[in-house]
């Protein structure tokens, strides 16, 4: 079975209420292709998450950001899976390199949090990627098998989980992985899967790209064999975005 291109827009720490808005408007006036070809998750701030799932497109879906790694109760500022189901927000980033490396979340605990947002019925986009001191050293896939394994080690269930490689050294910094740079890594994670979950896993899940993605890149990049869509930063707060979303194109007409 095909695995159906993937492109999620992560709107990070931006925007006000009238931005939101409007960028809202742009994707719901955009043409793109149907939802048998192409997947559209939006991830806006906690904050805007009512109001986006309210106005949005019914095609598209909405993402939390992040939540937090167990039932609610005393933990100030945190968000519960229990809460984004509770408000039908499907789908939740975790493991994005910004909250690895500023609030200093481990492999073991990204791993706890997929597990228990898997649990509560949310989809999740799980974040793996290098540093450039890593992939400089020749660590790239050691330290993507890593945070992948902490994953595999408490999910049993891949159906609700999608893959973003996210080469930290390409994320905002206007540097892309190439195309091959990308193929090869989603490619040795596709084998990981395949040695470690299952022949099954590694042929379905989905192990999208992330790091400076603009309309520019997307085909070429989207055209990769184990490129299976994207996980937009700052390109998703643009009309950009829509190109993005057409790229999807590139795998039906393979």
């Amino acid at each position: 079975m095909a695995r159906k291109f993937f492109v999620g827009g992560n709107w990070k720490c931006n925007g006000t209420a009238e931005e939101v808005k409007k960028i809202v408007n742009t994707l719901n006036e955009a043409q793109v292709p149907s939802q048998d070809v192409v997947e559209v998750v939006v991830s806006p701030p906690y904050v805007f998450l009512p109001m986006v799932k309210s106005i949005l497109r019914p095609d598209f879906y909405v993402a939390a950001q992040n939540c937090w790694v167990k039932k609610g109760g005393a933990f100030t500022g945190e968000v519960s899976a229990e809460m984004l189901v509770n408000l039908e927000i499907p789908w939740v980033i975790l493991g994005h390199s910004e909250r690895r490396a500023l609030l200093n979340e481990t492999n073991e605990f990204v791993g706890d949090k997929v597990a228990y947002a898997l649990a509560q019925g949310l989809k999740v986009i799980a974040c793996v990627g290098e540093t450039l001191e890593q992939r400089e050293s020749g660590s790239t896939m050691d330290v993507v098998a890593a945070q992948t394994k902490a994953i595999a080690d408490r999910v049993s269930n891949w159906s609700n989980v999608v893959i973003a490689y996210e080469p930290v050294w390409a994320i905002g910094t206007g540097k892309v992985a190439s195309p091959a740079q990308a193929q090869e890594v989603h490619d040795e994670l596709r084998k990981w899967l395949a040695k470690n979950v299952s022949a099954d896993v590694a042929a379905t899940t989905r192990i999208i790209y992330g790091g400076s993605v603009n309309g520019g890149n997307c085909k070429e990049l989207g055209g990769q064999a184990d490129v299976d869509g994207f996980l937009v930063g700052g390109a998703s707060l643009k009309p950009e975005f829509i190109d993005i979303i057409k790229a999807a194109e590139v795998k039906k007409s393979a």
